[in-house]
């Protein structure tokens, strides 16, 4: 690859990860917003995880996930949010 391609490629990265900044952000805002029902909302989350691991893959820092794997983990991360929580019972009852 020449000095010119390199930079070119270079400068479509960078597009990119503007891009994606920019997504992220307006999602992000709109999260904030609260106005949103419960099902746009998950979808501006799930929306905004594939943001993020997409940055990860074109920066390169670590192995980006696939998006099999990400909806996989995003998945049993939601079922462990809606598992009820143990009762507060002592696990040895006293004697009365």
């Amino acid at each position: 690859m020449n000095p010119n391609e390199a930079a070119n490629r270079e400068a479509r990265r960078a597009a990119l990860l503007g891009q994606l900044s920019a997504a992220e952000a307006a999602l992000r805002s709109n999260l904030d917003l609260g106005c949103a029902d419960v099902t746009a909302r998950v979808h501006m989350q799930r929306a905004l995880a594939h943001i993020q691991e997409a940055e990860v893959a074109i920066n390169g820092l670590r192995r980006a996930r696939t998006v099999w794997q990400l909806v996989e983990d995003l998945t049993k991360l939601k079922r462990e949010d809606c598992r009820p929580e143990p009762a507060n019972v002592p696990a040895i009852k006293p004697r009365h």
